[in-house]
């Protein structure tokens, strides 16, 4: 999602997301709901009060906006008036619980990936330890766990949740940038060759 009006730092949290499915209107539109100075770290889609948006994590707060033709929503989180998270992953998608002020909200039908990304940088803030980003994140699951993501995502391209651009982004994600494996088209990963009967 290359975009010349996007500032930077919303361009570079756009890329690093494993999906934009019903987030793409509102990712264009996060600048004008930013305080001045306010920095985007982490983006994800999911959905909060009805209806599919974007959730933001910035240097000051948890944002999630649905900016629709009709109607919009703004939810914001403070950081400092943030407790604790959950994150509860699903089958491809979880729901990130945020406890804040004695209330608690759910933004569900996040991908996996983006929001235990959120998830894991909000309690390295709520912790003081160093925040968790693209450098930080070089710890990668097992090639099991890396499997069974890939045949998840690929199950969502095969359900049309996913566009074959967004899981060869999620896929690159997982595998790391130096990966150059490729994936054979209309087969998922890991599938085995047909078999070749000779006669």
């Amino acid at each position: 999602m290359t975009d010349e009006t996007l500032r930077p730092d919303i361009q570079a949290a756009a890329d690093r997301m494993a999906s934009k499915f019903g987030a793409r209107r509102e990712i264009r539109r996060l600048g004008e709901y930013l305080w001045e100075g306010e920095t985007v770290q982490h983006l994800a889609g999911g959905a909060y009060g009805g209806g599919l948006g974007v959730l933001a994590l910035t240097d000051r707060r948890l944002l999630f906006l649905r900016d629709g033709w009709v109607n919009k929503t703004t939810e914001d989180f403070p950081i400092e008036k943030i407790s604790s998270v959950e994150w509860r992953s699903g089958f491809s998608q979880g729901t990130l619980t945020v406890y804040a002020s004695g209330n608690k909200a759910e933004i569900k039908q996040i991908i996996n990936p983006d929001g235990k990304s959120i998830a894991d940088a909000i309690r390295a803030r709520l912790t003081g330890s160093p925040p968790v980003g693209p450098a930080a994140s070089a710890v990668r699951p097992s090639m099991e766990g890396i499997g069974d993501q890939l045949t998840k995502l690929w199950n969502l391209v095969q359900a049309g949740a996913l566009t074959r651009g967004e899981f060869e982004a999620a896929k690159a994600q997982l595998l790391g940038p130096a990966s150059t494996q490729a994936t054979i088209p209309g087969r998922a990963p890991g599938e085995p060759q047909p078999r070749q009967w000779s006669q």
